[in-house]
């Protein structure tokens, strides 16, 4: 199991741009997908970006908006975030995701993930 942490989060104005960085204690090659997800108080965790091989899926609330990418050399994954909303605000966790019976499903473990956060 590779350790992962998140990092980049902040304070940004409406309209803003931030970049998240998710670095791996081990190369991230074997594994299915990679992905972003972001959680507000009282709500479930909600996947928003997920990588697997060289596509990449958006939830409808951040297409175009937002990117997701890899450093294999760094084993690094980015999340490019523009445009920012106030309704981005929260916490954003990467996690591993793995192949279960047909089902994407993240990493049963989560870092600490990092806090964002879009106001005037």
């Amino acid at each position: 199991q590779v350790q992962l942490v998140e990092s980049g989060g902040g304070l940004v104005q409406p309209g803003g741009s931030l970049r998240l960085s998710c670095a791996a204690s081990g190369s991230l090659l074997s594994f299915v997908a990679m992905g972003w997800y972001r959680q507000t108080p009282g709500k479930q965790r909600e996947l928003v970006a997920l990588l697997r091989g060289g596509d990449t899926n958006y939830a409808d609330s951040v297409k175009g908006r937002f990117t997701i990418s890899m450093d294999n050399a760094k084993n690094t994954v980015y999340l490019q975030m523009n445009s920012l909303k106030p309704e981005d605000t929260a916490v954003y966790y990467c996690n591993t995701v793995f192949l279960v019976h047909g089902t994407l499903v993240p990493d049963r473990y989560w870092g600490q993930g990092t806090q964002v956060t879009v106001s005037s």
